[in-house]
């Protein structure tokens, strides 16, 4: 199964217009579909494809087993008896037999490839610029989940200066594009159980895969993360151990200390009991590039300028979940004592699940600028909003705010609830509005959206500009 990545596509096809050699870099969360989407601009364009990944480190991990297991493949793309000693003898052989033609070299999760020889990326360097890029019909493609990794080593990097013709983060796939892994079963299937499913995946499409279309959301979880062989059950574990190598628990950490919800980095010194330092912010922006965690900054609304106020939030569904959820009775799944319940049942059950829909919301806001008839031109800024408490105002917290050129502010409230939404959701915008502090020409509209439906009075009421459904979301624009 392929949905999506339409753009991305676009972006690799339009290499195949140029006369001289491509190198590529493609970084994003593990499982979101980097290897897959190259894959599958192989099969469109009907181009060879040169596929190698790197050996996952574990603490018997050498340079010698990456470049042996590097061989083991070279040889099933029919390039064989390549000696393993040295990686500059390894890219001359590949080179060889790429040095013609078109071709597609890729080579995945590069950071477990290259992380423990120090000369690695030089000898891959020197290859490029003595052999690869001879060939004009060749694009190579480094791949990697360890996105932090491929920054400074790789992008960041002199020796790559100049070299790279396009650079690619992936993200989570739109919520239309994920509405496709139910098939057939796309119209049967309610808004809410896809809720319920797509509030632990997101859109990450490896997880989407294991979706089993025809069960219920409660069937598919507990298939995947309530057995000690579904496929979500470990994964959390794997990510950390696989990414971030020895310091993983350090990162564990931090994502423990953002699952209840988004704070100021004052806030997490507090929580995680360590001292101010520089460390955390590096730890902090390594999340972020590996796509576990967002950085919401919000502005001074008055004059757009950017505000000093900014807050951590977990961006990652999988992982809240895994830790609110999965871990707390991950000893009992093991010894196959654990007799899982209905998820609506769980304690903390809605609040968690109101962090997982804005999320899903916020992945997804080129869908809500649609159905608001707002084009990208227009938008000054959007992001959630926060405001600070002080004597000369209250404090406000916004879900998404859009500041348009024309004056407009869009003030969206990224309601869930397993019942209508009664009409106290009125009260509850009108004191938002009301806390919120702006210049008296900026026009204040309220959006309501919502995952299972609003009460007639607060249709009727009209107070709000807008009432989108999350079923809205998952339809193709």
């Amino acid at each position: 199964m392929f949905f999506g990545r339409e753009r991305e596509l676009s972006l690799l096809t339009g290499l195949l217009e140029k006369r001289v050699a491509s190198l590529v870099v493609i970084r994003g969360r593990r499982r979101i579909g980097k290897s897959t989407l190259v894959e599958e601009f192989a099969k469109r364009s009907k181009i060879p494809l040169f596929s190698f990944q790197g050996l996952a480190p574990t603490n018997k991990t050498t340079q010698q087993s990456e470049r042996e297991i590097f061989v083991e493949q070279m040889a099933k793309h029919g390039i064989a008896g390549v000696a393993s000693n040295d990686w500059t003898h390894i890219f001359h052989y590949l080179a060889q037999r790429v040095q013609q033609g078109r071709a597609i070299v890729l080579l995945d999760e590069i950071s477990w490839m290259g992380s423990k020889d120090p000369d690695f990326l030089g000898k891959l360097k020197m290859t490029w610029d003595v052999h690869l890029k001879k060939n004009p019909k060749l694009i190579v493609i480094l791949c990697g989940s360890a996105s932090s990794w491929i920054e400074e080593e790789i992008i960041k990097s002199s020796a790559f200066l100049g070299r790279i013709s396009l650079k690619m983060m992936l993200h989570e796939l739109p919520l239309h594009h994920c509405n496709q892994f139910w098939g057939k079963y796309e119209k049967r299937i309610s808004t809410f159980d896809k809720f319920k499913f797509l509030a632990i995946t997101g859109g990450i499409p490896r997880y989407l895969e294991e979706l089993h279309p025809n069960q219920s959301a409660e069937e598919n979880i507990r298939r995947l993360c309530f057995q000690k062989e579904g496929f979500l059950f470990e994964e959390f574990t794997h990510i950390f151990s696989d990414i971030f190598g020895k310091k993983s628990d350090t990162y564990e950490k931090i994502v423990r200390a953002l699952v209840n919800g988004s704070c100021e980095l004052a806030d997490l010194y507090k929580k995680l009991k360590i001292e101010k330092s520089g460390k955390l912010s590096e730890y902090l922006d390594h999340l972020i590039l590996g796509g576990f965690v967002v950085r919401d900054r919000t502005r001074v609304l008055s004059t757009v300028k950017p505000s000093k106020l900014s807050h951590f939030r977990l961006s990652d569904n999988y992982l809240r979940f895994y830790c609110k959820w999965i871990e707390p009775v991950k000893d009992r799944i093991e010894a196959n004592a654990y007799d899982h319940n209905s998820l609506t049942s769980v304690p903390g059950w809605d609040g968690i699940m109101g962090l997982q829909f804005e999320n899903l919301v916020l992945h997804n806001r080129k869908a809500i600028h649609k159905l608001l008839n707002i084009s990208p031109e227009q938008i000054l800024w959007d992001n959630p909003y926060f405001q600070r408490a002080i004597k000369a105002h209250p404090g406000c917290q916004i879900d998404y705010l859009i500041h348009t050129l024309h004056h407009f502010l869009y003030i969206c409230e990224i309601k869930f609830s397993r019942h209508p939404i009664s009409k106290k959701i009125i009260k509850e915008m009108q004191e938002k509005m009301r806390r919120l502090k702006i210049p008296k020409h900026i026009s204040k509209l309220p959006v309501l959206i919502h995952v299972c439906g609003v009460e007639e009075e607060v249709v009727e009421s009209g107070f709000f500009a807008k009432i989108i459904d999350f079923g809205q979301l998952l339809e193709a624009p």
